[in-house]
Order: structure tokens, then sequence, then C-alpha cells
């Protein structure tokens, strides 16, 4: 009982370290999984037991580390059918030819340099109890591996997954996997055989197991997922029914003589791809494999790892000399047979560092060879640094040669385009990007940005922007299919949302953008960054604003977006007739000022109050020189429709809340020192947030406010000029 507790505490600290160590990774824009495999070492010798060494032996006594090795090897049998099942013939539908050529040339060059590198490594950190076959066979599967899970999340998380790069990229790592766990087994069968002839017997079990799982097996699963058509739904019994099939699968391929590892990525693969039943079952198992069973996978891995073993020069000169060849033979394969295949410079070479990843994938191959003894504790050191270092650099390096300016973000119909472009290439619509977080309840929102920007004058392009988040790593809703549903699906909400947008007309300028991110308010300032919009109108969805916090998603686009902001607090209000700026000479109500007056010529019935509230004589709050220049060149059916009224009050702020009462819109700046005090948006604005009686329109100052009325001012100015003529 008392080691049943310990290993109880070993799960309890591993759990926790792993998310800890993960999320600190995933906010500096690395997978998940390199964080709790570095968690995983941190438990080991290499950092606790170096650190608190008696703590160490107190906590992972020897005669714990069979049970999680148990536990380790069910989460890695049930994360090899995930693997399995997600692997969607869909990839393979896309270039297979280019991507036949470029996975198997990405194989067979790191293949090759790693049974080159056996030469010499194999008496320096080998023994003789192990065949230098055996040896040359594993150190060159280990070369050649790609992580598929990590890879694909990679390349969500990118937004690739619609471009020529992302899918040639998961159709090679598709192809990658089936060959490389193919030469894993023959890898495995020697090394257990003691030679190739021997082996062969189970090379031949392997191949007439394969056949047996796509036929018979295959035929049964069918009836399963018929089954599954009739009652919509993945009953316990039918989980029952495929759990067993996942462990029998796996103890046939133990005892053919490859490892547990295999039989359950067949099955998963062998599965039936119907959407739904992928997706439920899934969803169903990874849960618990990913938080609770692969986390002590990577515990057991990291108790193994010993970083102490390169104590001389001569020994990190090979580490390093082994992840040389691992990059190089990787990123030179994939790179020429890309180009050979005619995929143009900087699409090679991004795909190089793409089918570099090796992560998770790559741990379970090394765990496999030091439990055979094929490879020594001292290389299983070595091959783990190489995978955590090339899997840490795919992310950075894809951003280097593939940037994210050179994505196309936004997706807008040709026609639509054509229609915005009148042929004129330096043509620039006005622009405004709508971050929508919940298309069910932000009408108003898009309302809001369909009547700033849609008038007869100047046309313009509205972008609701929809960020899906995706909360975990490597898990079914990051594979690409999963991810280009919920697109889909997110699109298709906001498609009904415009579809009620008025007038009607104002409609075909509205188009939506919807990507994957792992981080809304960062994308959402890189987006505004590339694409430079006039305008960012974001709603205010945190009930705790009147916390007086300036914090979440609001805040972060505030602080970060190099362009113009508003943030519109909706209190549910449809029209938009009256509009009252409250105005005190502030940078900011400036840029609250000049789109009230955008709204006033949208729209010839909306009125326009103009509210100066000071606490004494003489005036100071008077409209800039700029402002004053922009309203006199407005037409004089417009400038009818402005009231600009002074008010001497003891207490501002109560002014304009009382004048709100009979608005439909307020617009307001916020505070000259928003943001830096307390992290709120000054006493002012913060109140009026609070109190406001109508909606309320918040507007941060970032550019130049005439851009917002320039072309439309012109354009006026013009027609009434030649009326006047």
């Amino acid at each position: 009982m008392q080691t049943v507790i310990l290993v109880l505490v070993e799960v309890l600290i591993v759990i926790g370290l792993s998310r800890l160590v993960g999320l600190v990774f995933k906010s500096i824009k690395q997978p998940l999984v390199i964080g709790e495999i570095v968690a995983g070492i941190m438990l080991g010798p290499s950092l606790f037991g170096l650190v608190a060494p008696h703590l160490a032996a107190t906590l992972f006594p020897p005669e714990t580390i069979p049970f999680l090795n148990v536990l380790s090897q069910v989460g890695l049998i049930f994360f090899m059918f995930l693997i399995g099942l997600e692997l969607n013939p869909k990839y393979l539908n896309n270039q297979l030819e280019v991507a036949v050529l470029t996975s198997h040339v990405s194989i067979l060059v790191p293949f090759s340099l790693g049974t080159l590198l056996a030469l010499l490594l194999y008496p320096l950190v080998s023994n003789a109890s192990v065949s230098f076959t055996a040896f040359a066979l594993f150190l060159g599967a280990a070369m050649s591996i790609t992580a598929f899970p990590v890879l694909a999340r990679i390349i969500t998380e990118n937004n690739l997954q619609g471009t020529r790069l992302g899918t040639l990229a998961l159709t090679c790592a598709a192809v990658d996997d089936v060959t490389a766990w193919c030469l894993l087994a023959v890898a495995i069968a020697v090394a257990k055989g003691g030679g190739i002839a021997h082996a062969f017997p189970t090379i031949i079990e392997s191949l007439v197991y394969i056949v047996f799982i796509l036929t018979v097996g295959r035929w049964f699963l069918q009836r399963l997922e018929r089954h599954y058509q009739r009652t919509k739904r993945l009953s316990q019994l039918l989980i029952a029914l495929i759990y067993m099939g996942v462990v029998a699968s796996a103890l046939i391929t133990e005892v053919i003589g490859i490892h547990l590892i295999f039989g359950a990525f067949l099955l998963g693969a062998a599965m039936p791809k119907n959407a739904d039943l992928v997706r439920e079952l899934a969803e169903k198992t990874e849960d618990f494999v990913l938080v609770f069973l692969l986390p002590v996978f990577f515990a057991y891995s990291g108790l193994r790892t010993q970083i102490g073993l390169l104590n001389r020069p001569s020994l990190w000169l090979l580490c390093a000399l082994v992840l040389a060849v691992a990059i190089a033979g990787k990123y030179i394969g994939t790179y020429v047979a890309a180009r050979v295949s005619g995929i143009n410079n900087r699409e090679a070479s991004a795909l190089g560092w793409l089918m570099n990843t090796r992560g998770l994938t790559e741990l379970i191959v090394l765990n496999i060879g030091l439990e055979l003894g094929v490879i020594s504790p001292l290389m299983f050191t070595m091959l783990v640094i190489m995978a955590l270092v090339t899997t840490f650099m795919t992310s950075p390096l894809l951003e280097w040669t593939y940037p994210k300016r050179l994505i196309k973000l936004d997706v807008v119909e040709a026609e639509t385009q054509e229609q915005t472009s009148e042929g004129n290439e330096s043509y620039h619509p006005y622009r405004i990007l709508v971050p929508v977080a919940n298309p069910s309840s932000q009408k108003g929102l898009l309302q809001l940005a369909a009547a700033i920007g849609f008038n007869n004058q100047q046309p313009a392009v509205v972008n609701p922007l929809s960020l899906i988040e995706l909360e975990e790593d490597y898990a079914f809703e990051s594979t690409p299919v999963e991810a280009n549903r919920l697109i889909a699906q997110r699109r298709q909400q906001l498609e009904d949302l415009i579809s009620t947008l008025e007038p009607v007309i104002a409609q075909q300028y509205v188009h939506p953008i919807v990507r994957i991110s792992n981080n809304v308010a960062r994308e959402t300032a890189q987006i505004a960054k590339i694409d430079r919009p006039d305008l960012i109108l974001v709603g205010w969805h945190r009930p705790a604003f009147s916390n007086n916090r300036l914090g979440g998603r609001v805040g972060q686009i505030l602080s970060t977006a190099p362009v113009d902001v508003a943030v519109f607090i909706d209190r549910g209000g449809e029209r938009l007739e009256n509009l009252l700026v409250p105005y005190s000479a502030n940078t900011h109500d400036d840029l609250a000022l000049i789109l009230a007056l955008r709204l006033l010529v949208n729209r010839d019935t909306r009125t326009l109050q103009i509210l100066q509230a000071i606490a004494e004589k003489p005036i100071q709050d008077e409209l800039s020189y700029e402002l004053q220049e922009i309203i006199r060149q407005l037409p004089t059916n417009v400038r009818d429709r402005i009231e600009i009224k002074i008010v001497e009050a003891s207490e501002p702020i109560q002014t304009v809340i009382a004048a709100s009462e009979n608005v439909d819109l307020t617009i307001a700046g916020t505070s000259r020192a928003w943001g830096i005090e307390r992290q709120t948006l000054g006493r002012y604005t913060d109140a009026l947030a609070i109190q406001c009686r109508s909606s309320l329109l918040i507007t941060r100052r970032y550019s130049q406010v005439k851009s917002h009325l320039a072309s439309i001012v012109s354009e006026v100015s013009n027609s009434e000029s030649i009326l006047s003529n």
C-alpha cells in the first residue's frame, strides 16, 4: 500500500509540473509537448536528482519505477491509437506524387547519414552485446522520424492548412509516418532476432497481420460504424469493444516480435474515418490519455535521461554532431526533393524546417531503443536533446522563413475584390476590423461597424474577425481537418449574422475572416499591423469592467494594436439616430468626434450634440484647428445637424451621464493617461463606462484622425461645388 500511495504522489507531482512548465513554453509560442518533456527531465537526475538527491530518492525510489512504466506503456498504446485514428486519408489526396518523393527522400537522406554516423558512434557509445546492424538501423530510424501530431498543431496554429505548403507538409508527414514506423518495426525485429536473417519470419508475420487488419479487421470496424450511424452515439459497450480491440491488437504485435505501439497505431489507422465517429471517439479518449497518462511517460523518460553523463567536452561535441546530422539530413533531403519537384525556394525551405519536427514521436522511438538495449543511456540522452532542439526550433525558423505577412490572413472572395478594386491598383477602401468573440450576441457591434463604414461617397470593407483559440496541444481539434470544420462552422454563424444587417446593400461589403489562433489579442494586433485597417471596433464583453480594471483581450488590443481602436459597450438599443460626444480637447476625443461626424455623414437623419462640460470659465476645451477645418468643409445639410453645447458644471461627469439619457450612442475618448495608473481607462472614462445611460463607444487614437473623413470630405465638397456651379 505504501508503494501505491507513493506512486499516486508521484503522479500528482508529474501532472502538476507538466501543466505548469507546458504553459510556460506555450506562452513563448512553443508546443505544449516540449514543456511537458522538459518537465519530465526536470524530475529526473538531470535536475531534481542533482539539486536535491535525497528528496528525489525518497519521492522516486526504484520500486515505484515499474508502476510508472506500466502507466506510461498504457498511455503510449492509446496515444498511438489516436495518431492512427487521426491519420486521415484526405491528407494523401493533395500533391501525392510530390509528397511521396519528398517524404521518402527526407527519410532516405537522414537514414543514410544516421547509419554512416553509426560507424563513428558504435565503438564509442555502444557495447558488444548490441549488433552494429541493429544499432545503425535504430539510429537511422531515429534520425528519420517526423512527429505528425506536433507538426499538425504547428500547421493549424499558423493557419497553413489551406495553403500549398501546409497541405504538402501534412501529406509528406503522413507518408513519412507510415514509412518511418515500418523502418522502426524492421529495426526492432532485427534487434530482437539478433540479425536480418533471424528477423525475416517476424517481418513476414507482421505483413500478414497488417493484411488481416486492413481486410477482416476493417470489415468488422465498418459494421461498428454502421451501428454508430444508426444510433448517432458511442455507447459504453461500443467504446469497450474498441478499447478491447486496441489492447488486443497491441498484444498481437508484441507477440509477433515488434512492439505494442504498432498494433494500436494499426487499429487506429484502420478505423473508419466517419467524421462524427472519429471526433467523438477522440474526444472521449484523449483527455485522460493526454492529461494523465502521457505526462507519466514524460516523467518516466526524464528519470532515464541523465544529462550529467555528458561530462566531457568530447561527449558534448558528439552530441552536437548528432544534432547537426539530424537537422541537416532532414532539412537537406526535404529541401532538395521539394526543389526538384518544382516547389519554390521559400516553401521548400519552410517544408524542410517543418519536417524536422520530432517531438513526442521521437521520444517514443528512443524509449523503445533503450528498453531493448540497442542504445545506451548516454546515446539516449544525446537523442533526447536532439528531439527537444529540433522541435523547439521549428516554430521560430518557420516564422523566419515563411513569415505571417506572406500568409494571406483575410480570405475575401475573388469577385468581391473585383467589385471593390474598380480596376485601380492603388485603391484602398475604408476598412474596419471587428473582432467577434460570439456571433450570436454581437449583432449590435457589427451593425455599428456597418453604420460607421457604409456610405454612398466612399465604399468600405468591414471584416468581422473571429479567431478560434485552441486550448490544448496535440489534441484532436488541432488536426487540420477538425480545424477546418470549426472554421466552416464559425464562418456560417458569421454569414447568418451578416444576413441580418441593415441596410441590406451594406451586407455585400462585410467579409468575415476566420482563423485559428493560440492568442486572440496578439493575433488581432498582428493582423492590424499587417493589413493596417482604419479602425478596430471591439466589443466589451467582460462583466468585470465595473472593477475599473483594463485587462483581458480588450485591454491587450487597446495597448498593442498600431491603429485607431474603439470599444463598444452595447446597452441593447438598436437605434443610432441621436449621437453625443462629450468633448474635452483630448487627442482621443478628436477620434470620438471624427467617428461621430462619419456616422452623421453616412445618414442624413442623424443628429450630433457636442457637449463641452467645464468646471469654470474661461472656456479652454475648444475644438482643435484640424477639427474646425474638417467641420467647415462638411456640406450645409450635415453642419445643420450638429449642435455644440457648452455647459458650466461642477461635476462634468454627471452632466455627461445625464445628457446620455436622451441619446442612442455616446462616443467618448479615453483619458489622456489611460492604462498607466492601475491599468484603467482613466477615472472619467471608467465612470462613464459604468454609469452611461446609452450605448457607449470609447475611442483610443493612434494615427491621424483625418483619415476617417478625408476622402468623404473631399467627395462631398466636390459634389457641393459642382451643384453650386
